[in-house]
């Protein structure tokens, strides 16, 4: 699962602001890929509604996805739906090594460098490498000098190759050896007021689902595990690619960066059985061929 593949990964709306097709590649991320990556429109149409989207935005999301090359139109057993494309599943499988990747480097890991050069008549594809390296997390440290941790080499080297800009760049493995403190490099490389209030938000945001994870836990409540767990990781899933997993000794003392990944993997490990309990059982039911009716998981209490 992944930030989406046209949007840029920084500065990104403060989290409660998701869009429809943001939910769209969530919910494709954790439950199409048990399915062939595909889902019926009704499937997709009745999970959105539980969490207040209706049906014409979730259409138009899903056009839009379609539009951009992650969803393609296809019909199962006479039911309009949509499969991931080959770019949605990479961008996918990228996400999932990075959304829940636990483990922060560490200051003695190294670092990732992007050093490249696009000529000025090939202006687009310069644009291009510095939106998906920038995507990917990397912080900036001089025109043509990207710097990230040193575990982004296989997804930098992936998403070059893919793209056909690995002509164009080159990536060395890196110690930092002078001059100057590394936690004021690094502040300097990446926007962490920015991080920081990001973090913050998505802690003031969701701390209170641990309250209801008593709730979730009884018969019958599925459905609520799941709005909340889509609406969790949705908010979340941005935020690994803004921040690649620095290391905690050079970022500001009590980083709610910290907090923020604590309440979300608690959260994750409380509501994904549930969530997944509540599809599960839409997705056993046949979609009407239409593609219009609203899935049993619609109409469950």
């Amino acid at each position: 699962m992944a930030a989406e593949a046209d949007e840029p990964a920084r500065r990104e709306p403060a989290p409660g602001s998701a869009q429809p097709r943001q939910f769209i590649v969530t919910v494709y991320g954790l439950y199409s890929r048990t399915e062939g990556g595909w889902l019926s429109v009704a499937t997709l149409i009745g999970l959105l509604a539980d969490l207040g989207i209706e049906a014409p935005a979730v259409r138009s999301s899903i056009s839009r996805l379609k539009r951009r090359g992650l969803l393609r139109a296809e019909r199962r057993s006479g039911a309009a739906g949509y499969a991931l494309s080959d770019e949605g599943l990479s961008v996918l499988r990228e996400g999932d090594r990075r959304i829940f990747r636990r483990d922060r480097a560490t200051p003695g890991d190294g670092w990732l460098l992007a050093v490249f050069s696009v000529p000025e008549s090939e202006r687009s594809k310069r644009h291009l490498m510095r939106s998906r390296l920038t995507r990917l997390g990397f912080g900036t440290a001089s025109a043509g000098v990207y710097i990230a941790p040193a575990h982004l080499y296989d997804a930098t080297a992936e998403m070059l190759r893919r793209l056909e800009l690995d002509g164009y760049a080159d990536l060395f493995r890196a110690d930092h050896l002078a001059f100057g403190p590394l936690e004021e490099k690094v502040r300097q490389w990446w926007d962490l007021d920015q991080l920081e209030l990001l973090y913050g938000e998505f802690v003031r945001k969701h701390a209170g689902v641990l309250g209801r994870l008593p709730d979730h836990a009884a018969g019958g409540a599925e459905r609520g595990a799941f709005a909340d767990y889509v609406r969790v990781l949705t908010d979340w899933r941005q935020l690994p690619y803004l921040d690649p997993g620095l290391p905690a000794e050079l970022l500001p003392e009590d980083w709610v960066g910290i907090r923020a990944a604590e309440l979300f993997f608690t959260l994750q490990s409380r509501l994904e059985d549930s969530a997944r309990a509540y599809v599960a059982s839409g997705l056993s039911r046949a979609p009407d061929p239409s593609g219009a009716s609203v899935p049993s998981t619609r109409r469950r209490a």
